[in-house]
């Protein structure tokens, strides 16, 4: 089976592992929404997944996210990806409060996952229970996200230095905007000379213009 979306396959492998939840006595919430995207800290966290408890959403649905940027083998992906989605699915299945103890544990480790419970990994068991499963769903359509490339995201900008000089000697400096707002223009250090002077300050008080 062909999918337009990664989506659409996310939901596809989860609707097939549905019965091995059910023959662990704890069936699948209803309303579960799967997508490849970052988690809650973006791009620079660490977390491979995430679920979010179906009171978090609008309309009552446990939202799983999967990163993007997953560096596995393209052969390797789907396994790995169902991994993932099968360990975000423990957390809705036994609900979000139980954390990852002893209901989260008997139902991860039923499911083939192994390792420590905040960094489960599958294992033969899962991988062979779940190929079958991964047949029948078909290609991924996904692949690794570069997220050193380029993107829309607006670029960090430096603070602007002001210049500021001394009308007696022309001694100058550079400094902040914040800092000519709140203490005023800094004083010449040739005794007598007073304050120096800068140009006018930018009403709209962007100093990341150029």
């Amino acid at each position: 089976m062909d999918h337009d979306n990664r989506e659409s396959w996310l939901n596809r492998v989860a609707i097939g592992m549905a019965p091995l939840f059910a023959a662990l006595g704890v069936p699948l919430p209803s309303r579960v929404r799967v997508a490849i995207g970052f988690t809650s800290r973006g791009a620079r966290g660490r977390a491979i997944g995430e679920c979010w408890d179906n009171r978090c959403s609008g309309d009552g649905h446990f939202e799983i996210f999967i990163r993007p940027d997953l560096a596995h083998d393209p052969d390797a992906m789907p396994a790995q990806i169902a991994a993932i989605l099968a360990r975000e699915l423990v957390h809705a299945a036994v609900g979000i409060p139980a954390g990852h103890g002893k209901a989260f544990k008997r139902v991860a480790v039923g499911l083939g996952l192994i390792g420590r419970m905040t960094a489960t990994t599958p294992g033969d068991a899962f991988l062979s229970t779940v190929a079958p499963i991964l047949a029948a769903a078909g290609p991924l359509p996904h692949a690794r996200l570069d997220t050193g490339g380029e993107t829309t995201r607006p670029k960090k900008q430096a603070t602007r230095l002001l210049k500021c000089e001394c009308g007696t000697c022309g001694y100058t400096v550079r400094t902040a905007r914040k800092w000519l707002e709140t203490a005023g223009a800094p004083l010449c250090p040739v005794e007598g000379h007073g304050s120096m002077h800068h140009d006018p300050l930018d009403t709209d008080g962007d100093d990341s213009k150029p």
